[in-house]
């Protein structure tokens, strides 16, 4: 199987369980509650896709990861960007477009860890999560996907839990 491929199939698993993850808690991730997306105090995302939000913006939490998830639909469903005929070739830009997609996937990792780790633990899926978050993160990391510095908001866990 192709390298391309490979990562393809681990980037839709990866969009579809993120997604899953999301909705356990989107109920507790309101617009008032999270009004901004973030990690915490130090770590903050702004929403840009070059369309309807060409500069970096301030959005809260449940807006910006409803646009994430929408924005990362429209890339795994771009034929130009994944072809699913095995006769077409990946295009040039396809592992920057895979970065892009993961580094911003973590980012929802990020928000609920930091900021709904609670409920996970009292809806009793800390375990499914975590491991989901390590396969996500020997992934990325195996594969150099993610910036290292774009996972510092989780360093301390990952140290733990990741070993």
């Amino acid at each position: 199987e192709d390298l391309n491929d490979w990562i393809a199939v681990h980037v839709v698993d990866f969009f579809n369980r993120i997604n899953l993850i999301y909705g356990t808690i989107s109920e507790f991730c309101t617009e008032e509650s999270c009004h901004v997306m973030s990690g915490g105090p130090k770590y903050e995302y702004k929403w840009a896709d070059g369309e309807t939000y060409k500069k970096p913006t301030r959005l809260p939490a449940p807006v910006y990861i409803m646009l994430l998830m929408e924005w990362v639909e429209r890339q795994i469903n771009n034929e130009e960007v994944f072809p699913s005929d095995p006769s077409v070739s990946f295009p040039k830009t396809y592992f920057s477009a895979c970065k892009k997609i993961l580094t911003r996937l973590f980012r929802v990792f990020v928000h609920v860890y930091i900021h709904h780790f609670d409920k996970i633990v009292a809806i009793g899926a800390e375990a499914h999560v975590n491991t989901c978050y390590k396969h996500f993160y020997f992934f990325v990391t195996g594969f150099k996907l993610v910036d290292p510095k774009e996972l510092e908001p989780l360093k301390e866990m990952s140290d733990k839990i990741c070993k």
